[in-house]
C-alpha cells in the first residue's frame, strides 16, 4: 500500500542533498525495528516534490509532497502511528496530512516512472560497482534484486522480469551522496513484466538496490 503525504511549507532552505533527513525521519516513524538493518528492504519512498530550487537550497512554500510504499500492512499502520505521534521532518516541514491509496490492478506488462533515482550496486572483488541505464548486466541485476525480494516473502519470482526504458528520450545518472559516499544512479523508468502480483510488490516494495534510504520508488 502507498501512503501520501503533505507538509507545511518550510520554514528555512532545505539542503540540496536532504535525504539523509527524510530517511531519518522514515526510520523514526518506523520505530526500533529490524528493517533497520535489513539488507533487503521492503518498502520504499520518492523524493519530496513541490520545491523552487534556489542558488542556495530548496524553497517549500507550499509545503512539500511525497510517498512511502510497503508491503506489509502493519508496518503501514506502525508508520501512520509514528508520524501522528512526531510528524516533524526537518526544516520546520511538519506532516500535517496523509492519504492512503489502495493498491492498483496491474496487468502482465508496465512501464513506472522514477520517484527516487534507481541505484543498482554489487561488490566485484572487493569493489563496489556501480551500474548505468545502459550496462548491459542492468536488467539482469535489477530482475535479480526484485526476485530476491519476492522470495523473501515467499512470492512466486518466477518469470518476472526489469528493465530500463532504453526509449526514453532523456534517460540520466548523477552522483548522489549519502553520508558522504558518492553513488551514481539513474533517473529512467523502467518497465516491469510479470504476474500482477508481482508487478504490484514491486510498485511497493522499489526497484534496485538502497530503497530503505530512498532510491528506487517508482510511480
Amino acid at each position: 500500500m502507498r501512503l501520501h503525504l503533505k507538509t507545511t511549507k518550510s520554514k528555512e532552505l532545505v539542503p540540496f542533498n536532504y535525504q539523509t533527513f527524510l530517511t531519518g525521519a522514515l526510520h523514526k516513524w518506523i520505530g526500533k525495528n529490524k528493517l533497520h538493518d535489513d539488507r533487503l528492504s521492503l518498502y520504499s519512498f520518492s523524493w519530496l516534490n513541490g520545491c523552487e530550487a534556489l542558488k542556495q537550497g530548496l524553497s517549500f512554500e507550499n509545503g512539500a509532497h511525497f510517498f512511502i510504499s510497503v508491503h506489509d500492512q502493519q508496518l503501514l499502520k506502525s508508520i501512520i502511528q509514528g508520524v501522528r505521534e512526531n510528524p516533524e521532518i526537518a526544516f520546520g516541514l511538519i506532516v500535517n496530512e496523509l492519504i492512503i491509496q489502495e493498491d492498483p490492478i496491474f496487468e502482465h506488462k508496465h512501464k513506472f516512472a522514477a520517484a527516487s533515482p534507481i541505484f543498482i550496486k554489487r561488490n566485484i572483488e572487493g569493489k563496489e560497482k556501480h551500474y548505468e541505464y545502459q550496462h548491459d548486466e542492468s536488467s539482469t541485476l535489477l530482475t535479480e534484486t526484485l526476485k530476491n525480494k519476492l522470495r523473501k516473502v515467499n512470492l512466486d519470482d518466477a518469470g518476472v522480469s526489469v528493465q530500463f526504458d532504453l526509449d526514453y528520450s532523456n534517460p540520466r545518472t548523477k552522483v548522489i551522496y549519502y553520508n558522504k559516499i558518492g553513488n551514481k544512479v539513474n533517473i529512467c523508468p523502467v518497465i516491469i513484466k510479470g504476474t500482477p502480483e508481482q508487478i504490484l510488490f514491486a510498485w511497493n516494495v522499489g526497484i534496485g538496490n538502497s530503497t530503505g534510504i530512498g532510491f528506487g520508488a517508482i510511480k
